[in-house]
């Protein structure tokens, strides 16, 4: 089992600036791919960046792209977000998941254990 806790969200205005944290226990955090996604009210969860094993290979949303960056500490067992610029269209609940794998992927279907989510909200 792999238990994942995010941290960091919050409110923030037009082209701020928030760092989202996802700390991870249960499992070698250094063997797998790790992944950012976020679900917005009405709308279907969708893919904001993901980032290999080792943090050497990473992607992210054409939507995000320049914006928000992904890492990783596997010292500490934490992935980040990094994002800038933030839009009101990124207001969203943002999840925290673990790849089957060493990544890095886009697809749902790909991760096996996700947090329980942390809510950005983006002011105009």
């Amino acid at each position: 089992q792999v238990q994942l806790v995010e941290s960091g969200g919050g409110l923030v205005q037009a082209g701020g600036s928030l760092r989202l944290s996802c700390a991870a226990s249960g499992r070698t955090f250094s063997s797998y791919g790790m992944g950012w996604f976020r679900q917005a009210p009405g709308k279907e969860r969708e893919f904001v960046a993901a980032i290999n094993y080792s943090g050497g290979s990473t992607y992210a949303a054409d939507s995000v792209k320049g914006r928000f960056t992904i890492s990783r500490d596997n010292a500490k067992n934490t992935v980040y977000l990094q994002m800038n610029s933030l839009k009101p269209e990124d207001t969203a609940v943002y999840y925290c998941a673990h790849h089957r794998s060493r990544g890095p992927g886009y697809a749902l279907y790909e991760y096996n254990y996700w947090g329980q989510g942390t809510q950005v909200t983006v002011s105009s």
